[in-house]
């Protein structure tokens, strides 16, 4: 969503719900993430490679003289409030509590919030592995600090956001999605360390390719019980393995090499579930390396391997996930195709040159819907900073 053409199109609107002059307004953003590749490693203390997106989150808001939060979701339709003075009842699933647990958690580290009306709106699809989740959180922090002239490191806001979705929404997320929604730079991969947090900055060269994400439309119930049950299979892998290998923590700390010569102490599931997380890890260092170098055909080859492990090891995806693989593959000018996110449904991303897109769009939708009955929905994405205030003449 472009924030100016944002601003234009609600700014009279939203001066009438606020009662103010848009010279009292403010407008902030936060982005949602594609991963490009290192799924299911973050919370193995490895490597992940996301990316901020053109699809956000915008508020506008404006300070209060009182310790409400106010704010209406134009997405939901729905007003909701909280007194920041009050702590309420932790309402699971509803959309205002990403918003009063990013609060809370701000408050408990020792920032000083100011009450705030606040209108939102966001593009970025609910369900689809894109971290619309982040992208509010983020906005929302944002929006609080800046209105109440409170300084945070982004790092910082990053891991409070991580810990209010822990607390508030019970969704025992890894640090990934709000990392690259406050971090983000303009066509740039962030190569995060999810164990230290640091982040090696990876340019990106999309001059004659672009970044398209396939979404399937589609989530399936296992996704919550299939990633609590992959995290406590890693944590077995680890402890079976850290009796020949001591001193490790997490699969993070397994090569390739050692995990060759101990897998047979692993139980087949556990086998599976563990070489995936270790050869994921060292493809996405590959796979940053690859892109610096800008040698797009050598990161098709890890995006494949990626989505093939992530299919037949860790036992994540879905029909419709591997149909628009499979489908990739076969449509040139496609340089890689992979399902991104935790499975079970929700996106492809791929790499495709320019001069292929309008093929590859016709292609994928048609098999798409000749094999599903569903439409296919595709962002050509660019790849935007992370979380900023912006105005009329700012995107």
């Amino acid at each position: 969503m472009d924030a100016k053409h944002w601003i234009e199109k609600r700014g009279e609107w939203i001066t009438e719900k606020f009662h103010a002059p848009i010279s009292d307004i403010r407008f902030f953003r936060a982005p949602g993430r594609v991963n490009l590749i290192g799924e299911h490693t973050d919370y193995n203390d490895g490597f992940v490679l996301p990316v901020a997106i053109d699809r956000s989150t915008i508020m506008a808001a404006r300070i209060r003289e009182d310790n409400i939060v106010r704010a209406y979701s134009i997405n939901q339709e729905d007003w909701g409030e909280f007194d920041l003075t009050m702590p309420g009842p932790n309402r699971r699933g509803y959309w205002l509590n990403y918003i009063e647990g990013v609060a809370r958690v701000l408050q408990s580290n020792g920032h000083l919030l100011r009450g705030v009306d606040i209108i939102l709106e966001s593009d970025v699809p609910v369900g689809a592995g894109l971290s619309s989740s982040a992208a509010l959180e983020i906005a929302t922090a944002y929006t609080l600090l800046s209105l109440s002239n409170e300084t945070i490191d982004r790092r910082e806001m990053a891991l409070a956001c991580q810990r209010a979705e822990h607390e508030y929404t019970g969704a025992n997320v890894g640090i990934m999605d709000q990392f690259i929604s406050a971090m983000g730079e303009e066509n740039t991969a962030l190569l995060i360390d999810c164990r230290s947090l640091e982040a090696k900055k990876i340019s990106v060269d999309t001059s004659d390719r672009a970044l398209l994400i396939c979404d399937t439309g589609v989530k399936h119930d296992l996704a919550a019980s299939a990633y609590n049950a992959r995290r406590r299979e890693c944590e077995e892998s680890v402890e079976i393995l850290s009796k020949s290998l001591q001193g490790i923590k997490a699969l993070r700390d397994v090569s390739l090499k050692q995990f060759h010569a101990y897998e047979d102490t692993l139980p087949d599931t556990l086998r599976k579930r563990a070489r995936h997380v270790i050869s994921e890890n060292e493809r996405t260092l590959a796979a940053a390396a690859a892109i610096e170098s800008r040698d797009f055909d050598k990161l098709s080859t890890l995006m494949y391997a990626s989505h093939e492990s992530l299919k037949n090891d860790y036992e994540v995806s879905a029909p419709e996930l591997d149909l628009l693989v499979d489908t990739a593959r076969t449509i040139p000018g496609v340089q890689g195709a992979r399902m991104t996110g935790g499975g079970f449904g929700g996106c492809t991303v791929s790499f495709v040159k320019r001069d292929f897109i309008s093929m590859f769009s016709d292609r994928m939708t048609s098999v798409y819907r000749e094999q599903t009955g569903l439409p296919l929905v595709i962002y050509n994405c660019e790849i935007v900073k992370g979380a900023e205030e912006v105005t009329g003449n700012k995107v």
